[in-house]
């Protein structure tokens, strides 16, 4: 299993947001929204934040469960508690 966070900003503000969050998972850049439009998690390019969406993808790439979850640590739990319970 692979953790990884997106986010707008460019490298240098992701740095310090996850050295700020303690994040133990990188936090890649989508600054273009190009991945966030994809997945759902912005409307389009005038988006100033992406929705908080937490998703598990499968081996084969298919989204196999999303959930829009209220805060940062929310994600993994929520992502966790599926996995645990199926």
């Amino acid at each position: 299993m692979r953790i990884l966070g997106v986010s707008f900003d460019n490298a240098e503000a992701n740095a310090r947001f996850a050295a700020k969050q303690r994040f133990r998972f990188p936090l890649l850049c989508d600054t273009d929204k190009t991945m966030s439009m994809a997945y759902g998690a912005a409307k389009g390019r005038a988006s100033l934040f992406p929705s908080r969406i937490t998703y598990i993808i499968d081996a084969q790439g298919k989204i196999e469960w999303a959930e829009q979850v209220a805060g940062i640590d929310a994600h993994v739990e929520a992502a966790v508690a599926r996995l645990i319970g199926g």
